[in-house]
């Protein structure tokens, strides 16, 4: 396939230094396969592209083509490609992992040290056709909508969170509510957590969102010593069995390992802007917490694991709730900026 496509590009290292443009249709190699994009979704780091913060001034480099969550129709196929066919509806996997270094050798492949990112380190997915690795590519089931396909990225984050430790019958907190939170939060209620609260204390919208997917108590603005009366008295005085960190914010980090109860887990997903002091010796070590990191999606485990889990109507209603903004491709900018305000929970762009 030749010809020219809309594409979303960051052509200068600059904020706003974005254009919707005319390009040439990538052509798939040997081992690629190209995607007619049916729905894309705005996630945080293509904020942080279009902002052009220190991070992305650190790592992409203009002009590329952006974005990295989608569903689509498969195009063309490249020559050594022989288990995926034109017309699969599919979406992808956004980290290239090498396939070779220790961690893809041994089952972490999410944290291949030589990974590639969709959109960061090469052309992405906002764009009439994108190429991606046919090793990335992932079969969609027919009956599910592209607008939740194209959200399987944070969703898988959130699947990730949640499936890293074990919340059935626990009492949650989930701190910071972006879309990965409350997804987190609807996660631990259809799995079976004994409680989930979610704790917002800056977005008023999107703690509205989290209630509506069914937290059992959504905390506001309010001091944590506050908060953490409360959440004693509604744990009968143990303190959270897991804490979820998705918001990224230094205090919150804090915060948690003290809502936590003793031998609990907490599980951080948020990345930090400045380095975090903790009082180790009384928040880890005398009260035996355990610490995990998450980062992406483990491939292709919980890919599967969201499989499954869209089977569930009540976590599809959930995902369609979260899904608050709707708008066409050549909306771009419009949608941007109403996920920039903070007032939405996934905005999703459509051809």
């Amino acid at each position: 396939m030749s010809g020219k496509m809309k594409a979303v590009v960051k052509i200068k290292g600059e904020s706003n230094g974005t254009e919707l443009m005319k390009v040439d249709v990538p052509k798939p190699g040997p081992n690629e396969v190209l995607i007619k994009v049916k729905t894309a979704s705005i996630c945080g780091t293509d904020v942080h592209i279009f902002n052009w913060d220190s991070w992305a001034a650190d790592r992409i480099k203009p002009p590329i083509v952006y974005g990295h969550e989608f569903a689509g129709e498969v195009a063309e196929v490249g020559s050594h490609v022989d288990h995926i066919h034109k017309g699969d509806y599919v979406s992808g996997e956004c980290h290239i992992a090498c396939g070779h270094c220790h961690q893809c050798r041994t089952g972490l492949a999410h944290v291949c040290q030589n990974i590639k990112v969709f959109g960061i380190d090469v052309p992405g997915v906002f764009a009439e056709y994108a190429c991606i690795p046919a090793t990335n590519v992932w079969q969609n089931d027919s009956q599910t909508p592209p607008e939740i396909c194209s959200i399987q990225d944070p969703l898988g984050n959130a699947v990730h969170s949640v499936f890293s430790t074990d919340v059935v019958g626990k009492d949650v907190v989930v701190l910071g509510l972006g879309p990965i939170g409350i997804m987190c939060v609807s996660l631990c209620r259809h799995v079976g957590a004994a409680q989930v609260f979610a704790v917002e204390k800056k977005n008023e919208y999107r703690a509205e969102l989290a209630k509506k997917v069914g937290a059992t108590k959504v905390f506001g603005e309010g001091e944590n010593a506050a908060l953490k009366k409360e959440i004693m008295g509604l744990t009968g005085g143990k303190g959270a069995d897991v804490v979820l960190e998705m918001s990224g914010a230094p205090t919150a980090l804090t915060h948690g390992l003290d809502l936590l109860r003793t031998g609990g887990e907490m599980i951080v997903l948020g990345v930090y802007t400045e380095p975090v002091t903790i009082d180790v010796t009384k928040e880890i070590v005398f009260k035996c917490a355990t610490i995990k990191g998450i980062y992406g999606r483990r491939m292709f485990d919980d890919w599967y694991r969201m499989k499954g889990l869209l089977k569930n109507p009540g976590i599809r209603k959930d995902l369609e709730t979260i899904i608050t903004h709707r708008f066409k491709f050549d909306d771009f900018f419009v949608a941007m900026e109403t996920m920039r305000s903070g007032r939405s929970g996934k905005v999703v762009l459509s051809f």
